[in-house]
């Protein structure tokens, strides 16, 4: 039976036996029959329990959580998927279109909507609680699958892992994780709450078991030796991403592939597309056989490096420990170089949750016998056993040996270490709830006025029962409470919420006073604020078009290490301009600290804050955040890889790259067309071209989970992705890169900095040039003015485009131009303007 004939194939009317025997056939069909411990989860299922499955990773929990949604889609009735990071619930999506086909699965993200509707549902696990929080009881779901469960104790994060199981009484739950220790007090909450009974599958044996060693040999020995036995691919776990990378340089000097399996890979990868700087050392590592993995990469980056994988192309891949959550390559060894990480806070050793998350993916299913699992022995201690077996038995030789110490800070670990963490259970999930004002109002919003007169108060009582019954100790519960009364009071003071009679004795009726939006609190939660921004600003002003763009960037998340970089320029420049006007080390020092990265509009955004928030106090949950970085690529006018290079952002260029798609898809989808101006409109069109051409799967999947025909053909499965759209036949994003190549040069010449212009263009004679209109005019202007459309003279051909840039002199001649050709075929090859300067002569 294949995959899309599972949903014809479901017993209908609903017989539990008649869907065992269909399911263990299409299991069997599809080549994955069920083990046991798989087979006692769907007949738990079928009893109609709830399930906590905390089966290692390799046990096919994927597999059960496609029997309850087969379950609930037998019975009629609504499943949903939910996940802690949105490219997993996307990933999902995709796999369940396949398996039931587009009509029967919907997605919801808060930045993506496709047939919400839908009988099987994928969505992030703030997105259901919201709906808990909205709807409680009432909300349509009957089956909820919460897949990587362990987050429910993350400390921001996990309130809306327990928010469901607190509100949604009559929903049936499948709790999953490989990794989440002692849940007695989840699951006995579970039963009190709903009267249906948890069955729990645990501690089951991995089909594919792990060996685990201690070594006490450098790492580069090491992968030599796993590698001549056999023990590949191997996945050396690190702790940062710039270890990682470092990591995977150092071994390119080790013969990692064959000359037949480095064919294989330069096959593979055909005409995949590098970019300048990291795209270009991970290109000579993996046709070496070596792949690097981590957060900060391109997504194209990482999917090429899971896609070669997949294919056992690559016997290396140097990564950090984040690979554990849901990432599907497939590993024969886990070499850890470390038992410790730093946590944001302080260096710490892994708990037993982390050392057992990335450890269980070695091993694959149907490919191994066993996985393997190495640990490594602290660099210093690694140094010293070496030396001490050069010594060997001379004493005088032992006399002169000294040791290596740790490096400061070091949290030490060894075998003893390593040890207890192979022996220790996950610890136990503690809750991490919160109370907030979006979360009050959702409570209150759901019945309100509508209540019924039989029980007028049921709002407060809602409210009540989620601040003081819940999963928090005692004391916390007590702090939950305060929390709630303070928010409370302050929504009754905006006027937000009204109360008619009663009081905290639970007499209270509760209404809220203004109309929430559909998507409220969701992942665009000042999406309101920003509308409401936006209209204190001017169309007219020159300045319009980049000032809405800076209200957009104040609501989304922050992009630390680009804001790092830019403080840690500005500060480098404050410096400069400090020593040059004399002023003392000391009083250097204390100015120093008021430097920034720019924060554009950041007075009038703040005052707008408070003034929406005195009538929105739920608003004051989110933090507004200015920032400048759609702003500043503009205002630099550089290309992505320039922008990247120039802030040394080489190894964070795919949260970069996220960070821009965000802002782009936020300006679609917040800015009124009515309120987007042709300049408006060219940045959104640019912003949106340069993302797609950098890396079209972020636009491309986002398109296409808005399209459910297109959704079922799923992600590209090609190693190297589809080429992305012909970048000059987006006419207005491509007249955007043209003018920025020409600008940059523009803002170059006034600042008369000769050298980086040389740069840009050897053949240009810019040094003479510069000369010469300096000779004539004391200054070239860079207003609004200077950058507009009408600067920019344009005779175009089949082949080219031949441009001249106007330069604004003081005296308003405008005689002089910077002439230059755009080549449209290289264009096009290279996704982005490809221009040749002639240089700066007058007219």
């Amino acid at each position: 039976m294949a995959p899309s004939e599972l949903p014809a194939a479901l017993p209908r009317p609903w017989d539990p036996d008649a869907f065992l025997a269909v399911f263990e056939d299409w299991a069997r069909g599809r080549g994955t029959p069920l083990y046991p411990a798989q087979e006692e989860a769907v007949l738990e299922l079928v009893l109609e329990k709830h399930l906590v499955l905390s089966t290692p990773t390799g046990t096919g929990k994927s597999l059960v959580a496609v029997a309850s949604h087969a379950i609930a889609l037998a019975q009629g009735r609504r499943s949903v998927y939910t996940a802690p990071i949105k490219a997993l619930v996307s990933e999902k999506f995709f796999d369940l279109v396949h398996l039931f086909g587009a009509e029967n699965v919907g997605m919801v993200t808060g930045d993506s909507r496709v047939n919400p509707d839908a009988p099987i549902l994928c969505c992030t696990a703030e997105i259901l609680a919201n709906m808990a929080l909205r709807q409680g009881a009432d909300a349509p779901v009957d089956s909820v699958v919460m897949d990587e469960f362990h987050f429910y104790a993350d400390p921001e994060r996990g309130w809306a892992w327990q928010v469901p199981l607190l509100l949604l009484p009559g929903t049936r739950f499948v709790l999953m994780s490989a990794t989440l220790g002692d849940v007695t007090a989840i699951a006995s909450d579970l039963e009190r709450r709903t009267g249906r009974e948890v069955a729990r599958v645990t501690g089951v044996e991995r089909p594919v078991p792990l060996h685990y060693r201690y070594l006490v040999t450098p790492v580069q020995e090491t992968v030599e030796e796993l590698l001549a036995d056999g023990l590949a691919p191997v996945y050396i776990v690190h702790f940062s991403q710039a270890a990682a990378v470092e990591r995977a340089q150092a071994l390119a000097s080790v013969r990692v592939a064959s000359r037949e399996q480095r064919d294989a890979i330069a096959e593979a990868i055909g005409a995949f597309r590098f970019s300048t700087g990291f795209g270009q050392t991970l290109g000579r590592l993996v046709r070496s056989g070596i792949g690097v993995h981590h957060a900060g990469m391109l997504p194209r980056y990482r999917r090429l490096v899971e896609q070669l994988a997949q294919q056992g192309l690559l016997r290396v891949i140097c990564g950090t420990d984040t690979l554990g959550v849901g990432i599907n390559v497939p590993i024969r060894t886990v070499l850890l170089t470390g038992l410790t990480k730093f946590d944001g806070a302080r260096m710490r050793q892994l708990t037993a949750r982390e050392f057992h998350q990335v450890a269980g993916r070695a091993g694959r299913a149907g490919f191994d016998t066993a996985g393997e699992v190495v640990a490594l022995a602290p660099e210093h201690e690694i140094e010293n056993t070496r030396a001490a077996a050069k010594a060997g038995d001379d004493p005088k030789a032992k006399r002169k040996l000294v040791k290596k110490r740790a490096p400061d800070g070091f949290v030490n670990w060894g075998p003893a270490s390593f040890e207890r963490l192979i022996g220790a259970e996950p610890e136990a999930l503690a809750s991490s709830l919160r109370i907030t004002a979006a979360m009050l109002l959702q409570l209150i919003g759901r019945e309100g006025a509508d209540a019924p007169a039989s029980d007028p108060a049921s709002a407060f009582r809602t409210v009540r029962a989620l601040v003081t019954d819940n999963h928090e100790p005692p004391a916390r519960r007590a702090a939950l409470a305060r929390r709630a009364i303070a928010l409370y009071r302050t929504l009754r003071t905006a006027g937000v919420v009204e109360q008619d009679g009663g009081g905290f004795d639970g007499t209270a009726r509760m209404r809220v006073t203004v109309q929430l939006q559909d998507d409220f609190a969701l992942n665009q939660p000042l999406s309101p604020f920003a509308l409401a921004a936006l209209e204190l600003l001017d169309p007219a002003s020159p300045g319009y078009a980049l000032d809405a763009l800076s209200v957009i960037e104040a609501t989304l998340d922050d992009p630390r290490p680009v804001l790092a970089q830019q403080q840690f320029r500005a500060r480098g420049e404050a410096v400069a301009a400090m020593k040059a006007e004399g002023i003392e080390y000391d009083e250097r020092m204390e100015l120093l600290e008021e430097v920034g990265w720019p924060k554009p509009l950041a007075e009038l955004l703040a005052e707008a804050y408070e003034t929406f928030a005195s009538s929105q106090p739920w608003i004051r949950d989110f933090e507004l955040r200015p920032k400048s970085v759609v702003r500043d690529l503009w205002e630099r006018a550089m290309t992505f890889s320039e922008y990247v290079s120039f802030y040394q952002l080489g190894r964070s260029e795919g949260l970069v790259l996220r960070y821009l798609s965000d802002a782009y898809r936020a300006a679609r989808q917040t800015i009124p067309d009515e309120a987007k101006t042709e300049q408006l409109r060219d940045l959104v069109e640019w912003l949106g071209e340069l993302v797609r051409q950098v890396d079209s799967s972020l636009l491309d999947e986002w398109a296409a989970l808005t399209d459910p025909a297109r959704a079922l053909e799923g992600p590209a499965a090609e190693v190297a992705p589809p080429a992305p759209s012909d970048v000059v036949s987006n006419r207005r994003a491509f007249l955007v890169l043209v003018r920025n190549q020409l600008w940059r040069r523009v803002q170059l010449a006034a600042r008369q900095a000769d050298d980086e212009l040389v740069a840009l263009d050897p053949d240009a004679g810019w040094p003479e040039a510069l000369d010469a209109y300096y000779a004539e005019h004391d200054a070239i202007g860079i207003g609004p003015d200077a950058r507009g459309a009408s600067r920019l003279l344009i005779t175009e051909h089949p082949d080219r485009w031949e441009v001249r840039q106007i330069v604004d002199d003081p005296a308003g001649d405008h005689d002089w131009g910077i002439a230059a050709v755009v080549d449209l075929d290289a264009s096009r090859l290279a996704g982005e303007a490809i221009v040749t300067v002639g240089g700066l002569t007058r007219l």
